[in-house]
């Protein structure tokens, strides 16, 4: 009501000229483009952006994608977002996404409901728990992994009652070290 941008009616576009040297913003509409910021690229799907030279300390929740170049020291968790820590980024907390891309340093709990992708500048100093799991060739993981679908509680108990005489076969998921 008191901005004039919403006083527009729809469908007309503002023909204000844009400052020559400024990168193009990411905006919150989902598409396949990309923008890019400094010398990292964001999806422009992303959400949220804790840039370089941003600190925080505590706790972030969200459901969306989140951009983090900057500190983050404490708890990350997104509910049903992507996580990407970029180039310069460095997160020391427990991390919980839907999906998690590492191209910067980590030290803590790594839990990537789909997917955990560490490329090739990242850097993950603890326990990553994920259903899948992509290391970059020159990817650093140091700590306790746990890759592979978990067996269903569902079908543990079908397994269970089927075969009351036998103790239920649990598949165990890999886990072990891995440094580089």
């Amino acid at each position: 009501m008191w901005k004039k941008e919403d006083s527009k009616p729809q469908g007309v576009s503002d023909n204000s000229p844009a400052p020559l040297n400024s990168a193009p913003a990411p905006s919150a509409t989902p598409s396949s483009s990309h923008a890019t910021i400094g010398a990292s690229t964001v999806s422009s799907r992303a959400a949220a952006c804790i840039s370089q030279g941003i600190k925080i300390k505590g706790e972030v929740t969200g459901s969306e994608d989140l951009f983090v170049d900057g500190v983050v020291d404490g708890k990350l968790s997104l509910t049903n977002g992507s996580l990407t820590i970029g180039p310069n980024g460095t997160v020391k907390a427990d991390v919980t996404a839907r999906e998690v891309i590492v191209r910067g340093k980590v030290e803590g709990k790594v839990t990537g409901r789909d997917k955990v992708q560490l490329s090739s500048t990242g850097e993950v100093t603890g326990e990553v728990q994920t259903d899948r799991l992509a290391i970059e060739d020159g990817a650093l993981l140091r700590g306790k992994v746990e890759a592979g679908r978990q067996p269903s509680k569902i079908s543990e108990v079908k397994a269970a009652s089927a075969t009351p005489s036998k103790s239920s076969d649990t598949r165990a998921l890999s886990s072990g070290t891995a440094a580089d």
